[in-house]
């Protein structure tokens, strides 16, 4: 929504606004009009998921202005919602970027003096936690302050619903109204209260690990490989207060961290960029495994609902494995592992999203489980789950983006949860005298061989965002007709739900007749547009690397 910025960057000067804003806006003015105009032409805008955008003054940018409007539009909506609840509640979690604890404590401020109950968090936790809260402590919301896995000028806010999952329709959209309606700090409650907010921590850690442990099937396996030698990384993010108390729990002795990246830094100091989509984001870890001699490394984003994934191949190299191949392996774990614990039935299933690998779907098929096939982003996955409780039982489900989960108590991607699998799958592995590696060659053996590859165009600012949709405009109205010399044989364009049978999402595949997938979408949550190519067969990286220049 476009505005006027200089006329809005001259309100940000008046009494609704604390001194340090003023001095900041006013600085602008005077010297980094096109800054002004990047923080001011737009409201940052309250997004199906919540806000993400750089910090700084401005109507769009993260601050407490923004993060305190977004909040009094969802208590509105919540008191909407609930409005026959003697008491409505909210969990408030947050990780180590730089003003997080500040967010949320705004965050929480704002609900409590709208008469709403708080469980806020003492000090950083993971996406997952929070999610788990909700349902744990019975509440109707919760928020997360984090950018994810963005650089480090970024932060952001993830709205969630009582179910755990991050927001969804209706309530996505009605939010946004109510979020609309707020057009000055002057309707927002920002002070008030403080008796409505309780600090919850060490208590609702041992519910969740407590919860993680139910989830294991090999416990034999773990505890005869017990020194398993295994480097983690928590990117300086809040992982570090989960997944080491996980392993321990398991019975793991020999789990070395990655001591420089341990402390929670919002500047990040030792990455480019703390994405474990990245592979510069493990390099540390790696050479740590490689000194040591580790058969497995994990690297947590910092808010600790992605992982990224690193084990030895038959060389004895440590190799990176994307989330195709980590969602994978999971995926086959736990099928492998359901069926021979008698677990499997007619009434289980997975869920991927459709832009993550098909092998999971041809897993599926052979263990004769349900496959879903969701829209990009978890909550479409947890949606499922949803519908489908006390029906039908959830075994796993992941996304391309190195997100995974299992279990049904936490609603969200959860690396907590991941890497405990990724450890007992290794010791799984052990037990039968092969490795991680060597099991990902046995499924391609069984399978077929499968390969994913992702292309991410960065295109900043007002410019990029417009030049992301004349793109796609472009894919719509003049789709190609053949990539990489391989007939386009069918267009799915998922802005046309009544064709697809999905939402309405911003995405388009191109089926070509080779069986290779193209997906096309803007990130909803970063500067970028994205190509996902999946192929099969025979040269599978010759294909990966034809597809990749037609749109690089």
């Amino acid at each position: 929504m476009e505005n006027n910025y200089l006329a809005v960057a001259q309100q940000w000067l008046g009494s609704d606004y604390d001194e340090q804003t003023r001095k900041e806006v006013q600085d602008l003015m005077d010297n980094n009009p096109k800054e002004l105009e990047e923080s001011f032409y737009r409201m940052l805008e309250f997004g199906t998921g919540g806000l993400r955008g750089i910090m700084g003054v401005g109507t769009n940018r993260m601050n407490k202005y923004t993060v305190g409007m977004a909040t009094q539009g969802v208590a509105n909506y919540l008191k909407q919602c609930y409005k026959d609840l003697p008491q409505i509640s909210v969990a408030v979690s947050y990780d180590s970027r730089n003003n997080s604890a500040y967010f949320a404590q705004i965050t929480a401020n704002v609900f409590a003096a709208n008469g709403i109950k708080v469980y806020l968090f003492e000090s950083l936790r993971p996406v997952p936690e929070l999610s788990y809260t909700i349902r744990h402590l019975k509440c109707q919301s919760g928020v997360m302050v984090t950018a994810s896995h963005n650089p480090k000028e970024y932060n952001g806010y993830k709205a969630y619903w009582e179910d755990g999952a991050q927001v969804t329709a209706p309530h996505d959209t009605n939010i946004i109204d109510e979020v609309r309606k707020i057009t000055s700090p002057a309707q927002v409650k920002f002070t008030g209260g403080e008796e409505n907010i309780q600090m919850v921590g060490a208590d609702v850690d041992e519910a969740y690990l407590n919860d993680v442990s139910t989830l294991l099937l090999s416990p034999e396996a773990v505890k005869n490989h017990a020194d398993l030698k295994m480097v983690y990384t928590p990117l300086h993010g809040t992982g570090i207060t989960l997944v080491p108390k996980i392993m321990k729990r398991m019975g793991f002795t020999n789990l070395s961290l990655v001591e420089a990246q341990v402390e929670s830094n919002g500047d990040f100091p030792t990455v480019h960029s703390p994405n474990p989509e990245e592979n510069s984001a493990l390099e540390m870890a790696v050479a740590q495994a490689e000194a040591i001699g580790a058969d497995l490394v994990m690297a947590t984003d910092p808010d600790a609902d992605r992982v990224g994934i690193a084990i030895r191949d038959n060389e004895g190299k440590i190799t990176l494995l994307n989330g195709n191949q980590t969602a994978s392996l999971l995926t086959y774990y736990l099928l492998q592992r359901w069926s021979e614990l008698g677990k499997l039935n007619e009434n289980t299933y997975i869920v991927k999203t459709i832009v993550t690998t098909e092998l999971m779907a041809a897993m599926a098929k052979k263990y004769g489980v349900k496959c879903y096939n969701v829209l990009t982003g978890f909550k479409h996955i947890a949606t499922i789950v949803r519908e489908n409780e006390g029906k039908a039982t959830f075994i796993g489900g992941g996304e391309e983006s190195y997100g995974y989960n299992a279990g049904e108590f936490v609603r969200d991607k959860d690396a907590v949860i991941t890497c405990a699998l990724v450890a007992e799958c290794a010791a799984w592995c052990a037990e039968q005298g092969k490795t991680l590696y060597q099991l990902l060659q046995d499924i391609y053996a069984e399978y077929g061989m499968y390969k994913e590859s992702l292309l991410s165009l960065t295109k900043k600012g007002k410019a990029g965002l417009e030049e992301i949709q004349a793109m796609m405009a472009s894919y719509r109205s003049n789709p190609p007709k053949q990539l990489a010399g391989s007939d386009v044989v069918k267009v799915i364009d998922y802005n046309k739900p009544e064709e697809t049978g999905l939402p309405k999402s911003n995405v388009l595949q191109f089926y070509m007749a080779d069986g290779a997938v193209v997906s096309v979408r803007p990130s909803g949550t970063e500067p970028k547009i994205k190509f996902y190519f999946g192929v099969t067969g025979a040269d599978c990286d010759a294909k990966i690397a034809a597809l990749r220049k037609e749109f690089e």
